[in-house]
């Protein structure tokens, strides 16, 4: 696939998931539409988009299957035309269950598949959460190939390990995308914070797709989608209530950031190891 390393415009849909699926999808369906008209090259959605994050509603909307939200999105990206990095679902294969997180190209052909490596299973004050209740961490390191370049592919807490980061990167990535929903207590104190470390670390750009709050459920999330640039500056952000965050990110200057602190040049693999 050609590479074209120009400006993309990119539509981060800050979603807020209803407990009602099918609502969830017509809303989702809207917003892509509105991402088309205002010209989206790709399209992001968060984590468990349409599914309430919540273990409950984890095994009840496995139940019924991540098919028919899978075969939608790739409905979806062949409909409008676009790359769409397809949030999350609870996807079951035999008797394990994932959060996994598809992307799609405009025609509607799956280009990647990235199972969540690193599970939330966290015990902070006034929040006890455990993923691995529910779901099996996958094992795999995800990038894909676009008109754009090389991209990469990670879900939420995997943000806390930079070194799944620089492995997307050494293998090209030029933008990394990371549904998600860090929670209210995680998200003031670490969510900008944490992407914009990655994004300098690797020198790319970092695409934090968050859902949007609701209001009074039992994990209200923190919103704030945010894209950093490879100098770790924020360039597009939002506040936590729905809407289609906007950016047109220059991928050119990868390579200039690239050339002025050659971090990669100096790797010392006879040190460490930085996997490929």
């Amino acid at each position: 696939m050609p590479v074209n390393e120009q400006k993309l415009r990119l539509a981060v849909l800050q979603i807020r998931t209803e407990t009602d699926y099918d609502q969830t999808m017509e809303k989702a369906h809207r917003m892509l539409a509105e991402a088309a008209a205002g010209g989206a090259d790709i399209a992001v959605l968060p984590e468990m988009f349409a599914c309430p994050y919540d273990r409950a509603f984890f095994k009840l909307f496995a139940a019924r299957g991540h098919e028919e939200t899978v075969a939608a999105l790739a409905a979806w990206a062949r409909e409008f035309g676009l790359i769409l990095v397809g949030g999350s679902v609870p996807e079951r294969e035999g008797d394990k269950l994932y959060n996994t997180a598809f992307v799609f190209d405009a025609q509607g052909r799956q280009l990647a598949r990235h199972r969540k490596v690193h599970l939330f299973d966290v015990d902070l004050p006034g929040m006890c959460f455990h993923e691995s209740h529910t779901f099996t961490p996958g094992k795999e390191v995800t990038t894909f190939e676009t008109p754009f370049g090389t991209m990469g592919l990670a879900v939420c807490f995997d943000l806390r390990f930079p070194e799944l980061f620089r492995a997307m990167a050494v293998r090209g990535a030029k933008m990394i995308f990371l549904p998600a929903q860090f929670n209210l207590t995680t998200g003031p104190a670490h969510w900008e914070l944490s992407l914009r470390s990655r994004a300098v670390d690797n020198e790319l750009f970092m695409v934090g797709a968050s859902a949007a709050r609701s209001v009074g459920f039992s994990y209200e999330c923190w919103g704030h989608s945010t894209v950093a640039d490879p100098l770790g500056a924020v360039i597009a952000s939002c506040d936590e209530t729905e809407q289609i965050l906007w950016c047109e990110p220059d991928l050119a200057r990868i390579d200039t950031v690239r050339r002025q602190l050659p971090t990669f040049l100096h790797l010392r693999r006879d040190v460490y190891e930085v996997a490929r």
